[in-house]
Parts: structure tokens; sequence; C-alpha cells
């Protein structure tokens, strides 16, 4: 029986861990390349794909780069770990510091994270802190105290983070034989395109299997590689990515130079309306996930992308069960009839 074995004991040879490090693992990875014909038309590639990060063991793409972070974190004699989040990395942490047996503590933003993502964190027994301000002021305290205390610091400032992140690459090459042509993704804090273009160049220098172009996708309301400036107060529905100050900001903008990609905004409506496309072909995502497709769908409608003859892979980050509220709250209330079965006729026979 080969079973999966998570990322680092399957990518071990290509990750920068310390010799002798034991994975913390929940068997993460391996997560599907699933494809999506009808966007594939509707966007004029030859081949659309998902990489269906939402299966990951805590929801999201940052189990990843919590495998690492924390099996590092307890090879180094870490007895607790910190983060700041906008949910989806205090769910993958307290989830991994929990399977290691470690105090984990996470502040997030006040009122500003979704009860799916919270939910992860208090259900896997993290010390939850919110904070009156900012997911960038919180991070700001987080590595403050981190540098005081003998506590490991696992947000994506973390090196160790991208080394798992960057297992997703890998893994999109290893399923199509080479590397997509084009690459979407949402970007927040800019950890996670960071961590694709290092694996996707890494596979390349070794394997020769190509490089992708990246589109990096950032909300209107929280688009501070677009506009060129911090931005103080983000305000988007996709909260996974309302963040002001990228942490990794420089390296995003650097993967996009490289790859000959970039990095544009989009509006919230563009962003809903996509993972509505999403949910049409079966896969449920949070509305950050969207992103990515909705800047394809905006660059090819205005014309400033042409994907004919391409191989297009979209990264959905995380679970749309990671904000329900979203969902529930847009859509029309369900109907309610008696017991009886001519009112069910009634109502399917309209």
């Amino acid at each position: 029986m080969n079973a999966w074995p998570g990322v680092i004991e399957h990518y071990r040879p290509w990750m920068r861990l310390a010799e002798g490090v034991e994975p913390v693992t929940l068997l993460e990875g391996n997560t599907p390349l699933i494809p999506l014909p009808r966007q594939a038309a509707e966007l004029g590639a030859s081949a659309f794909y998902v990489k269906y990060e939402a299966l990951n063991p805590s929801g999201s793409f940052k189990d990843r780069g919590m495998t690492a972070a924390i099996s590092q974190a307890v090879h180094d004699g870490a007895k607790a770990v910190i983060c700041a989040s906008t949910g989806n990395t205090a769910a993958s942490a307290a989830a991994y510091a929990a399977r290691a047996g470690l105090r984990c503590i996470v502040l997030v933003p006040r009122g500003k994270v979704a009860a799916g993502k919270l939910g992860g964190a208090i259900a896997h027994a993290a010390e939850v802190i919110q904070v009156e301000g900012s997911f960038d002021q919180a991070l700001e305290m987080v590595s403050t105290l981190a540098a005081e205390r003998a506590i490991a610091l696992v947000n994506s400032v973390n090196p160790f983070r991208l080394e798992g992140q960057k297992t997703a690459a890998f893994e999109i090459c290893d399923a199509l034989g080479r590397a997509p042509d084009w690459l979407a993704l949402p970007v927040g804090n800019a950890g996670n395109i960071t961590a694709y273009w290092m694996g996707f160049t890494e596979y390349h220098s070794r394997l020769g299997s190509g490089l992708p172009r990246i589109l990096g996708v950032q909300a209107e309301g929280a688009a501070p590689l677009v506009l060129g400036h911090p931005v103080d107060k983000p305000e988007t529905v996709a909260t996974a990515i309302r963040i002001g100050r990228p942490a990794r900001g420089e390296q995003a903008l650097q993967a996009a130079r490289e790859s000959s990609g970039r990095i544009i905004a989009v509006p919230d409506e563009a962003i809903l309306q996509a993972q509505q496309a999403l949910a049409g072909e079966g896969l449920w995502v949070e509305p950050a996930s969207a992103a990515g497709l909705a800047g394809l769908q905006r660059e090819v409608a205005a014309g400033r992308l042409s994907l004919a003859g391409s191989t297009i892979v979209c990264v959905c980050t995380g679970h749309g069960l990671k904000d329900p509220d979203i969902v529930t709250t847009r859509a029309a209330k369900p109907r309610v009839i008696p017991v009886e079965m001519d009112s069910l006729r009634d109502l399917v026979d309209r």
C-alpha cells in the first residue's frame, strides 16, 4: 500500500528543512487538479483546471506551509506558536499545533474574520485574541512578541511556510507533465504567489518542466500591489485577502514580473460572480478563492488577455464552508410547504 504520506515526506528532497526534522502532518497536499471544460470554453482556453486546495485537512492551502513551519518549530524546541490571521492561517496553525501538542496563540482583527475560520481555531483549542485593528497591525504585534519571547512565528514571513506551500506547484507539474501556460490565484499577504513561483522555478531548473505566466488577483478594496502603496483600511467581501500591507509584496511583484505575468484588482461583485460560476461547476469556494477566475474573466472580456491554445490552472485556496454566510445572506430563502404531495407537485411543475 503506497498511501500519501503528506508533503514533507513526499517532497522532502526539494524542501529546505533542517536535517532530522520529523513531520507534524495531517496528510496535507495531494489535492485534485479538477478539469472544468465549460470554463475553458468560456475563456477560450484549450484546458482549464482548478487546483482545489479546499480539500486540505483544515480546508485551505495554509496546511502545506503549516506542516513545514510547525515541524521545524518542534525540531527547534518551540513550546508555543503564534500568528496573526484573517482566518485560514489561524485555523491551520491551531490544527497543526494541536497535532504537535504545542500552545497556539492567534490574533485576529475583531469582527473581520468569517465564522467558519474562527470556529476552526477555537475547535482546536487555540487561544484566540481579537484586536481592535487590522490584520497588518496584528502581524506587527505578533512579530514583535515572537522576537521577545521563545515563541515561533508561523505567518508567511516564516521561510518554512513557503517551503511547504511551494509543493502545490510541484503537484501541478506532476499532474500535467509540465507547468501550465497561466496560473491564476488570489493575492493577500502574498506568500502563496511567492511560494508558487519558487516551486515552479525550482522544478524547471532541475526537470525542465517549464514556467507559467502568473496572474495574481487582489480585491479592489484591498489592492496595495496594484495601487503601489499600502491600504490602511482594506475592505472587501473576500476576507482572506483583506490585507493592506502584504508581508511578501515585493516578492509577489517580482514573481509576476519574472513570469511575464501581472497583478490586477477586481471588484467584489466580480469575485462573487466567479464564486457562483465555480459553484455551478460543483466547486464551492470561499470568496477569495474565486478571485483568480474573476481576474481571468475580466482580462479576457477586456481584450487584455488571449488564452487561445493555453492550459490554465486556477488556484482555489479555501472551502466555501469557511465563509458560508456570504452565500446564505445573498440567496433566496427556501420555500416552505405543508406536508402534502400536491403542494410539492405544484412547486416542482411550475
